[in-house]
């Protein structure tokens, strides 16, 4: 071998060509950007990132004037009530995420290597990935809101987390308590953690059917529709045609969709996942094993709320995740990333 070194640069690596040595090893981690989706919202959410960096405050102007009024006052100051509103609620998660995302690359941050999101997280995900324009993002979601709560009669409709029993058991359960009713996993969020979704006397049945089979904690939630569950085809009917008219661009980073748990690239499987969403569990869980099998090794959860922060503790030990939702976490993950 020639005394004189010779180095190829590739996926901001630096490998010795014939010989691997650690002391010239230039490494930096595979990361995705992770994005929450509702349940995450908190009053006051995103008004310490307009305070203090240009590029939020940008975007919550955007999604204003998209809107026709004033979301970024629902974040900064509406009620609790007021934020769980199912129509206002998801504007302004994708709002303050987009705005935390648009601060962290005015900051420095590397672009992502992928991206995910959490039901409606994937519509931030896929703004962050450059195939949605933040305007038809907030107006889709508001009209996505909407149309979920209109889907199904208040009452009619349930979801309950399960907490300590496997999937299969989750299964055989909702399938024997639904009786020509729906009930069936919705969000697949973790090894220890499904909530199911259906007709509330379904939901209880397996409810019940499951806490007899030894499952740790059953929690009926208080949401006011029986999200990601064939009970919601009337609103992904309503919803596939907004999203007919909405131009997708393929994506300049890769996404894993909440409904197979797959990679995409193009706008075309965009769309269509984003439709077959509404009505289908969230595959959370096999979204982040396909990315850790991919090689990310650190997670940003990027808006409101730690959600998906402690989800990730209960799926895997070996990796990181950082969280940014204001001034502070965005400086304390820059360190740690090294920005």
């Amino acid at each position: 071998m020639s005394d004189k070194l010779q180095f190829v640069a590739r996926h901001d690596k630096l490998k010795l060509i014939g010989h691997y040595y650690s002391p010239f090893i230039i490494d930096r981690p595979m990361i995705a950007y992770i994005f929450p989706g509702q349940g995450s919202q908190n009053p006051g959410m995103g008004k310490n990132l307009a305070d203090n960096f240009a590029a939020a405050t940008q975007v919550f102007e955007e999604v204003d004037d998209a809107l026709g009024f004033a979301i970024s006052q629902t974040c900064f100051a509406g009620s609790a009530e007021e934020l769980q509103l199912t129509e206002n609620t998801q504007p302004a998660i994708l709002s303050v995420s987009t705005a935390a995302f648009r601060a962290m690359a005015a900051e420095g941050f590397p672009r992502p290597d992928y991206v995910a999101g959490h039901s409606l997280g994937e519509y931030s995900a896929l703004v962050a990935g450059g195939s949605l324009s933040v305007g038809e993002a907030v107006t889709t979601v508001r009209a996505r809101g909407r149309y979920m709560q209109e889907a199904v009669p208040v009452g009619v409709g349930a979801m309950a987390a399960v907490m300590g029993a496997d999937l299969p058991l989750i299964e055989a359960s909702c399938a024997e308590a639904a009786q020509d009713q729906v009930c069936a996993p919705a969000n697949i969020n973790s090894p220890g953690q499904v909530v199911i979704a259906g007709n509330t006397e379904a939901v209880d049945r397996a409810a019940e059917l499951l806490r007899e089979r030894g499952a740790k904690r059953v929690l009926k939630l208080n949401v006011s529709a029986p999200f990601h569950s064939a009970l919601m085809m009337p609103a992904q009917e309503r919803l596939s045609l907004d999203l007919e008219r909405i131009s997708f661009s393929d994506l300049s980073t890769p996404l894993v969709t909440n409904v197979d748990a797959a990679l995409i690239r193009t706008g075309v499987e965009a769309r269509d996942s984003l439709v077959r969403q509404v009505s289908s569990p969230v595959r959370w869980l096999q979204s982040i094993e396909l990315l850790i099998k991919e090689g990310v090794d650190t997670f940003v959860e990027v808006g409101p709320g730690k959600v998906l922060s402690g989800l990730m503790r209960q799926i895997s030990r070996d990796v990181k995740c950082f969280n940014v939702e204001d001034a502070d976490s965005l400086k304390k993950t820059a360190d740690l990333l090294g920005v």
